[in-house]
């Protein structure tokens, strides 16, 4: 249960009686192996309306569910994202980047984020026009509480967008699934058991989407425009490669507080090598 916030609870004193049911809560959570047991106990205790509730939801996070869709939210970039069962749920490395999207996109800048999920990018990146896609319905409602001013598209990577975009996003972004196929197995259970497969699994080398989503990048991006796509430092090489393939000039950049990496690609004039 490796991916527990710790958060700030109530401060003060509290009644005996809670103090009794968070210690009890607490304690339950540390023997199923949640490492921030009381943040998590008092979260659970906080935001339920009653004690029947309060069990209901201490056993769904001791089977190993994600904190994060018993409460319904997940704290991300400064925000509050709504999250479902069903959906990926964004980590902290992600806000790396978010970060590069925002250092590139102006007021008048058009942002994509392709497999989107419940829209982290979208949500917390100011531009002029805004669009996100997915496969996932159960995503895309999540992403249209979260991004409310986001234009949303349902479909596979480029195929969901509208032709209207070809040449005109300055800033597309992807946090696209990059977990190689025989690793997901080696992933903790709140992952692997409760989020799709779809969503972490990248193919045998963990980039198969990276490549498809590269190879399509200089058809929808605008002249200076800029590809990003969440990584790691693993396969940060793959990633560019598959970007440098493309016509892209590649690098990659890592925030290792956050454990982020991405794989940043420009839009350029010449074009993709061949026999690359």
């Amino acid at each position: 249960m490796g991916r527990a916030r710790r958060v700030v609870g109530h401060r003060g004193r509290l009644p005996r009686r809670t103090v009794l049911n968070l210690l009890e809560a607490a304690a339950r959570l540390r023997a199923a192996g949640c490492v921030f047991a009381e943040d998590e106990a008092r979260l659970i205790l906080d935001s339920s309306t009653d004690d029947t509730e309060v069990e209901t939801r201490l056993r769904r996070r001791i089977a190993g569910e994600p904190l994060e869709t018993i409460l319904g939210w997940v704290a991300f970039a400064g925000r509050r994202l709504v999250v479902a069962q069903g959906v990926f749920v964004p980590r902290r490395r992600t806000q790396l980047l978010v970060e590069l999207a925002r250092a590139r996109a102006s007021g008048s800048a058009v942002l994509v984020e392709l497999c989107c999920g419940v829209a982290p990018v979208a949500a917390t990146v100011d531009a002029g026009e805004v669009h996100a896609s997915d496969l996932s319905a159960v995503a895309l409602e999540c992403a249209r509480l979260n991004a409310p001013h986001a234009e949303l598209h349902q479909g596979d990577l480029y195929d969901a967008l509208p032709a209207s975009l070809r040449g005109r996003v300055d800033v597309l972004a992807a946090n696209a699934p990059y977990v190689p196929t025989d690793a997901i197995a080696l992933m903790p259970p709140e992952a692997r058991d409760h989020e799709p497969t779809v969503t972490l699994d990248g193919g045998p080398d963990g980039v198969d989407l990276h490549r498809r989503i590269a190879a399509g990048a200089r058809e929808w991006l605008a002249p200076g425009g800029v590809l990003l796509i969440e990584t790691s430092p693993a396969q940060g090489l793959l990633t560019t490669g598959a970007m440098s393939s493309a016509g892209l000039d590649a690098h990659v950049v890592q925030d290792e507080e956050i454990g982020g990496c991405v794989a940043v690609g420009e839009m350029t004039s010449h074009p993709p090598a061949t026999g690359a």
